[in-house]
């Protein structure tokens, strides 16, 4: 078996050009020839083929992306017959999130809403189906010309209808950084609230064109999201709506306790961001800007530098204050000194 190529056929499917490639995996514009339809599949690599993590992952995402059913989620479909491993998927004319955002400036309020919302419905929806996406982010929401969204790669979700054997082992690495939540970060499998979590992050990037966390590397990042608050929204955007902070912060919570508990409860304040009571979130927070953590940690090398010459000072000068005993001169058995 070898790789696939525009102008072939996969099965029914006839492969007419190459949408995109990731690390694992091409995806082909295709048309099926038995229905006429365009479609979308999704092709891994040949030397991912043989891979049983891999394998149990690409298989979960088909299996999920067959029982979902939502306006705003990308269809799997089901071929009449399978030669090797793919997945069969709507296709969709869109663009991503993350080329909507990419400039750094954020979305207009009214635009990010309306996207917040539409997500946020997908995952009520997605929820009560026993799915948790576990991977939201800009580059899995398309976003078509009438400005609907549809979210993809099921790749990592939790199933709770499926055997917990599928996904032992993998909790711990999975997620994309800048969206994962602590829990995930921490090793655990996560819940609902995990999806909110990142659903919040995606709208504090699409208000203010940045992350709650920054660090130097995706370590420090993830280190971050464990032990230290988030900047607040207005830290970027000091004229936001102190109550879509308040939803905002409310979203991110460090400990998924504090969130909010469904994504109904979500959605219910984004449709209604004036009504929500202001809880002053921001004012608790202790966020630590990567400069200050610069600061303090040249700070405390410069203490501890200063303190090794203050050691080395005292050593000399204790030398000469008390210089040692000069060691007698030694006399020979005739009395006379040597």
């Amino acid at each position: 078996m070898r790789e696939v190529s525009v102008g072939e056929y996969l099965d029914q499917y006839k492969l007419t050009e190459v949408i995109a490639r990731s690390g694992m995996a091409s995806i082909f514009k295709a048309i099926d020839s038995e229905s006429g339809q365009t479609v979308a599949i999704k092709v891994p690599y040949m030397q991912f083929e043989s891979d049983v993590v891999f394998y149990g992952r690409f298989q979960r995402e088909e299996e999920v992306g067959r029982r979902l059913d939502h306006p705003h989620i990308i269809k799997v479909l089901s071929p009449r017959h399978k030669s090797r491993m793919y997945i069969a998927m709507e296709y969709v004319e869109g663009t991503s999130l993350r080329a909507m955002i990419r400039d750094g400036q954020g979305l207009p309020v009214d635009k990010a809403l309306d996207l917040a919302r539409q997500i946020c419905e997908a995952l009520v929806y997605m929820h009560s189906q026993g799915v948790v996406h576990r991977d939201l982010k800009p580059e899995n929401i398309l976003i078509t010309a009438d400005g609907k969204i549809k979210i993809m790669d099921f790749g990592i979700a939790l199933d709770e209808s499926a055997r917990r054997l599928t996904w032992s082992g993998l909790s711990s690495t999975i997620g994309t950084p800048d969206y994962m939540a602590p829990e995930q970060v921490s090793g655990r499998r996560g819940d609902v609230r995990t999806d909110i979590y990142s659903l919040g992050v995606i709208l504090f990037e699409m208000l203010t064109g940045n992350l709650p966390y920054s660090g130097p590397n995706v370590y420090g990042v993830m280190k971050a999201k464990t032990s230290e608050d988030p900047q607040p929204p207005t830290a970027f955007k000091p004229d936001l709506d102190p109550h879509l902070e308040e939803i905002v912060l409310h979203a991110i919570e460090r400990n998924p306790r504090n969130r909010y508990e469904t994504a109904a409860q979500l959605l219910k304040d984004l449709n209604d961001p004036a009504s929500v009571q202001v809880q002053n979130r921001a004012a608790r927070l202790h966020p630590r800007s990567l400069a200050m953590q610069r600061l303090r940690r040249g700070l405390a090398f410069g203490a501890f530098f200063v303190s090794l010459i203050g050691i080395f000072v005292l050593l000399i000068w204790l030398a000469n204050r008390y210089p040692a005993a000069r060691t007698p001169p030694r006399r020979s058995y005739r009395g006379e000194v040597k």
